[in-house]
């Protein structure tokens, strides 16, 4: 029963602010995606 009320008080937060509340761990995210393609591309040698 807690959980559910847990999930509900996310999703009010989510709809009042209009905001993904996980900026942080996108950015993050996104970065490391990103070296990931670099390194990808130098052990294929797409670049060098």
């Amino acid at each position: 029963m807690a959980e559910i009320a847990k999930n509900q008080l996310k999703s009010d937060s989510v709809m009042k602010t209009g905001k993904f509340p996980y900026t942080y761990r996108t950015i993050w995210f996104l970065v490391l995606l990103g070296i990931n393609f670099v390194v990808a591309a130098f052990y294929f040698h797409i670049i060098e």
